[in-house]
């Protein structure tokens, strides 16, 4: 069963940068899309980017798009969200989630626990 990790969020002040990392057990990345998503307090969660299991990466929402890059390092079985730029609009805990199919619309099966990020001087 294909398990997720994510780590790397933290507190930083407005315009510093973190990666975060999506790390699986259970099963090999590559063979999965695999979805960011943020919740911020009091808000609905937000998908932020995705990474088909074909490697192509779709749109991001347009509050991340030049800042955050999404990307997949099949060796190290993780997927990665470059966060550069960060405002205090960015604060909310980080999610990444999975599914079988080629697809980043619909519901996704698994999940990992979350990272909290924080942007605040």
């Amino acid at each position: 069963q294909l398990q997720l990790v994510e780590s790397g969020g933290g507190l930083v002040q407005p315009g510093g940068s973190l990666r975060l990392s999506c790390t699986a057990s259970g099963g090999t990345l590559d063979s999965y899309t695999i979805r960011w998503f943020r919740q911020a307090p009091g808000k609905e969660r937000e998908g932020i980017s995705c990474i088909r299991r074909s490697g192509s990466v779709t749109g991001y929402i347009d509050s991340v798009k030049g800042r955050f890059t999404i990307s997949r390092d099949n060796a190290k079985n993780t997927v990665y969200l470059q966060m550069n730029s960060l405002k205090p609009e960015d604060t909310a805990v980080y999610y990444c989630a999975a599914k079988s199919s080629d697809s980043c619309l619909g519901s996704f099966g698994s999940w990992g626990q979350g990272t909290q990020v924080t942007v605040s001087s």
